[in-house]
């Protein structure tokens, strides 16, 4: 048996999935191989498995640091479903008594324990480091390690004192883990926790199922987040508040209108911040009203909707805090509601910070006003500021995308505004740049004489507005970029010096005013047994009520969506559906079974004998997503661009949700593409072909029709014929 095969079975051993997603297996092979590793990937990329899987494996125990101490209670209770013994993962925090802490340190001591989850403020304690002295440790892993960095968006002190600690209780290979890091957080993390040399793993920030929304901010907007929850009904979702005040005054306001909701804060004691969380998890109470300063820690796959009631104080909290919705691939709706008033609060609340703490919150704020302001692609945006490149023009998820900006000729704005870039010697920031362009003698130009430049109001016919559209979008198209360590000051690129030279065309779109309408909330659903899909997530909720679990610790939604799919009646069935390993399957299964068994027999529900249907949900929400859309007869072309996939890619998943045993009805876009002669021309090649190889029917057919062409009628054969 191969390595590869060996640690999938381990996988599907412990969690139940049948494959690794993205990075994950080369970085629990890296660190299995005892290297340093770091690894960058987005919230519900799949981060934990990285490390809880080589430790369940490796000898010793992990050392877990984290900063939330409600996240490690999740965490534990999640891992301790995958084995028969609770003492495979424990805490260790300022939360627990000393009986509690001295069972923990036995089951540690005792070889028991796999993962040891601890706070960096416990770790530091020497009587803790004294005894993790004792312990076989086999690697640290340092998570939500963007907490290290000062330019990082939830900088924690401590974090500092990781390494030094490491090096006194005893050295083994490290992980950090982040889901939200640029070029200068990066670099930090990994000064400071020693590990220069650690092999890097970077996945992409692209989060398609995630719909990102800006919206003014008006007197209506308690009605307008009313209206959106009950749009939304029975929904889990998350809604950050500046202040605490506005927290417990939404929360109340969201009650007087019948929406299960309640707040939390850091004001709040500790066993009500818990109990709250906990009902949150275990869908006793929709919506929860945040401070964004507190954050959550809320490990909850299924949040539905976030809403930022204020503006947040960087991209990277705004990434992080967005990033808890649709962490199961499934629907997440992101609204932010925007205006002036609040960059002036965030902005007052840094005086009398080191004036240096006060520059680079500044600059994080002005990042966040200008995602806001600014009409293109949202998603475009943020990725740019993550240090990645999002090539198509509209990902059809955003409503920037959705309700597109006519687009201006700016050729001569960017010659000009680059040109002004040049002669103030690169050592500007925006602002200053716009007030040259724009002829203001304000203090600073004077007094740097920029006002004797000849380029000193070029632009003065346009307003500061537009410029800052034409510079936000000449950043994202490569002709400047911001030096980060230089608190923001423009810098031209090789092709930003050349344009100056010899302009090519340029369009733009102007900035938004906020005078867009909401977009359209609704959604639709399709390819699933609704009613069953209703039947298991009651029954999950009775039996996380039962094991005073969290209902997804169970069973997550895409793998009841699944067994509304394909209806397993046996264990054995149940075990090929998607997150459902043989300790989950022997754990919960039976009850599960005997619904579904009871709901076919009461609806004389035919089930696929031979459960091939169950490859289409081992990529889960992925795939019915597509199935979806296609049930509503979306174009393929707007599928894929949707969900940033080329069109051969978008056929790739087609073929394999069709020849998984799903029946797929495609004759809407095919009938666009061929005439009714030409699909039974391909149609009937394939009924009588004894392969249905593409490279054989393209030897066949291909001087009449394109490998496309083929590939679609091939998908409606299958379909047809074989489904």
């Amino acid at each position: 048996m191969n390595k590869s095969t060996d640690l999938t079975q381990q996988l599907k051993h412990y969690f139940g999935f049948d494959s690794f997603k993205g990075d994950q297996e080369a970085i629990i092979r890296n660190l299995l191989d005892g290297h340093d590793t770091f690894v960058l990937m987005p919230t519900g990329g799949g981060k934990s498995l990285c490390y809880q899987l080589p430790a369940l494996i490796m000898d010793g125990t992990a050392i877990v640091i984290s900063p939330l101490i409600a996240l490690m209670k999740n965490q534990v209770d999640a891992i301790r479903q995958v084995s028969a013994d609770d003492a495979i993962a424990n805490f260790m925090n300022s939360s627990l008594n000393r009986t509690a802490l001295d069972q923990v340190k036995s089951d540690v001591l005792s070889g028991r324990t796999k993962l040891l989850y601890v706070a960096p403020e416990s770790l530091t304690k020497e009587e803790n480091v004294d005894f993790l002295r004792q312990v076989k440790i086999s690697f640290y892993a340092v998570d939500e390690a963007h907490c290290i960095s000062e330019w990082g968006h939830d900088f924690r002190p401590e974090y500092r004192r990781i390494r030094p600690i490491i090096n006194e209780i005893g050295n083994a290979p490290v992980i950090a883990l982040t889901a939200t890091a640029t070029d200068k957080v990066r670099g930090d993390i990994k000064k400071n926790l020693g590990m220069p040399d650690a092999t890097e793993f970077r996945s992409s920030f692209n989060r398609p199922n995630l719909y990102y929304e800006v919206r003014p901010k008006t007197k209506d907007i308690d009605k307008e987040i009313i209206k959106f929850i009950r749009q939304n009904p029975g929904k889990s979702g998350i809604i950050y508040c500046l202040s605490r005040r506005k927290v417990e005054e939404l929360a109340e306001i969201l009650r007087a209108n019948d929406i299960n909701a309640r707040a939390y804060h850091a004001g709040m004691d500790t066993p009500t911040r818990t109990q709250t969380q906990d009902d949150f998890i275990m869908e006793e109470i929709d919506v929860i009203v945040a401070t964004i300063a507190f954050g959550m820690g809320i490990d909850k796959p299924d949040v539905r909707f976030v809403i930022h009631y204020d503006i947040p104080k960087s991209l990277e909290g705004y990434y992080q805090e967005t990033g808890r919705a649709g962490r199961d691939g499934g629907e997440g709706k992101c609204i932010t509601f925007y205006s002036y008033r609040d960059l002036v609060k965030l902005e007052k609340f840094m005086e009398g910070k080191p004036v240096a703490e006060q520059d680079i919150g500044r600059q994080l704020l002005q990042e966040t006003a200008a995602y806001a302001e600014s009409s293109v692609c949202r998603r475009r945006l943020l990725l740019h500021y993550f240090g990645e490149t999002y090539t198509p023009d509209n990902c059809g998820n955003c409503d920037n995308c959705l309700h597109p900006k006519q687009r201006i000729e700016a050729r001569e704005d960017l010659q000009m505004a680059l040109t002004v870039v040049r002669d103030v010697k690169e050592n500007f920031k925006v602002p200053h740049v716009i007030d040259v362009l724009m002829g203001h003698p304000t203090e600073e130009v004077l007094a740097h004489r920029h006002d004797e430049l000849e380029c000193f109001g070029c632009g003065d016919k346009h307003e500061a507005r537009h410029w800052n559209a034409v510079l936000r979008q000449a950043m994202l198209s490569g002709y400047i970029y911001k030096e980060v360590e230089n608190y923001g000051l423009l810098k031209l690129t090789k092709e930003g010096l050349r344009y100056i030279a010899h302009p090519t065309p340029f369009f733009i779109s102007e900035d938004n005013e906020f005078d867009m309408g909401p977009a359209d909330m609704e959604s639709g659903t399709a390819a699933l047994d609704e009613e069953l899909l209703a039947m298991l997530r009651d029954l999950r909720k009775r039996v996380a009520r039962e094991k005073n679990i969290p209902p997804y610790v169970i069973f997550q939604d895409a793998s009841l969506e699944a067994m509304a799919t394909v209806y397993p009646i046996t264990l054995e069935e149940l075990k090929n559906i998607p997150g459902v390993g043989e300790g989950k399957a022997r754990r919960y299964g039976t009850v599960f079974c005997q619904l579904i068994a009871r709901h076919c027999e009461e609806n004389e529900i035919d089930r696929p004998e031979d459960m091939r249907v169950r490859t289409v949900a081992n990529k889960s929400k992925a795939k019915v997503g597509i199935i979806q859309a296609i049930d509503r007869k979306v174009s393929l072309d707007d599928i894929a661009t949707t969900r940033g996939l080329e069109m051969e890619e978008l056929l790739d998943e087609l073929d394999a949700i069709v020849d998984s045993g799903t029946k797929l009805d495609i004759n809407y876009y095919i009938n666009e593409q061929l005439d009714a002669d030409q699909v039974d021309d391909i149609f009937e090649y394939f009924r009588e072909s004894e392969t249905d190889d593409i490279d054989d029917a393209l030897d066949e057919l291909g001087d009449e029709y394109t490998e496309e062409q083929i590939r679609l009628v091939r998908i409606k054969f299958i379909s047809e014929m074989g489904n």
